[in-house]
């Protein structure tokens, strides 16, 4: 697969202040100045995963999405030029200022600018959280996934399937139409929603700790920054919350992502609603609301489970203390 995951993401806002507060209050982000018009945040070695642009106007939005190396972007946009996409090859000002070595730019049919590129630069000192927080989870699977609202679904999952290489990993019909699509052993890399009009949802970004994503939980009670409450996905298996961002999308705080094996991966479409429990979704419909809080209800009565997804060191097994659990377990 030519592209190896979601590099970077960058916003048009004027609320550089609010951004600041809320990329190191809450998320746990670090902060880099970069002139009166641009605000820059690190989550980990590379030089900066999302940026703040003030000169852009609110709404505006880019992806760069990683490849390899030279020869791995000049196939790409060779490959979207067959396929009748317009490609531009980026001046070095640009590459310079997304802290990459080279890219290229071209939109998908929803509008949406995207960007490629490869040589991400790496920072020479260590992160250093906006808070007290274990760190996020990134390296090989990218900085997150990210969340587009489009008007009509299939001729944008066309272009993501056919034209640039994603796999879809599953999708939901009701209580709305949403496609997950992976481009590493993420889950999911990128998901499109249909809600009749093109837009950003949300950006997710993952968390080692459990206790992170709590503590951000609470931070954003207390600033009433809640748009959709604590919960756990059926698909990536990721518990989490949303936040309303001072923009106009959401940034979702998670933890435990599921990881897949793109190679045997088999997509299917999931019956028991997005969440297992939890994710009381305020953006949606009272009618919308009602159809997933019935969905979550059947899942528990029926006894939907699925097991934490923990990585080496971050977990301690208990001894069983019931016999039906242990029946469970050894079953």
């Amino acid at each position: 697969m030519a592209i190896l995951g979601l590099g970077y993401a960058g916003f048009g806002s004027d609320a550089l202040d609010d951004w600041r507060q809320f990329g190191t209050g809450l998320v746990g982000l670090q902060a880099i100045e970069r002139g009166n018009s641009l605000l820059a945040f690190r989550m980990d070695d590379r030089k900066q995963r999302i940026v703040i642009d003030r000169a852009q106007g609110e709404g505006t939005r880019f992806f760069g999405w990683e490849v390899a190396d030279a020869a791995a972007l000049d196939a790409l946009a060779a490959r979207l030029e067959r396929a009748g996409v317009g490609v531009t090859a980026e001046p070095q000002a640009l590459a310079d200022a997304r802290r990459v070595r080279s890219l290229i730019s071209f939109h998908d049919p929803a509008g949406n600018r995207l960007e490629a590129f490869h040589g991400a630069e790496i920072d020479d000192t260590p992160f250093k959280p906006g808070r007290s927080i274990s760190g996020f989870r990134t390296g090989p699977q990218g900085l997150g996934h990210a969340v587009l609202t489009v008007e009509h679904l299939e001729p944008v999952m066309a272009f993501y399937v056919d034209v640039l290489g994603f796999g879809l990993s599953d999708y939901i019909e009701k209580p709305f139409r949403a496609y997950f699509f992976h481009v590493n052993p993420r889950h999911h890399s990128l998901a499109l929603i249909e809600t009749g009009t093109n837009g950003m949802h949300h950006l997710m970004m993952e968390l080692f700790s459990l206790d992170d994503v709590g503590q951000a939980y609470d931070i954003a009670m207390k600033e009433d920054r809640v748009n959709v409450t604590l919960g756990r996905h059926t698909n990536d298996l990721m518990t989490s919350f949303y936040a309303k961002s001072p923009s106009a999308f959401m940034v979702e705080c998670g933890w435990g992502g599921r990881e897949i094996d793109p190679a045997s991966w088999t997509p299917f479409e999931m019956h028991d609603g997005p969440s297992l429990w939890g994710h009381e979704r305020v953006w949606l419909s009272p009618e919308d609301r009602a159809i997933a809080r019935e969905m979550r209800m059947r899942a528990a009565a029926e006894g939907k489970r699925a097991p934490v997804q923990v990585m080496e060191g971050n977990f301690k097994l208990m001894s069983g203390t019931c016999p039906w659990w242990d029946g469970v377990r050894n079953n």
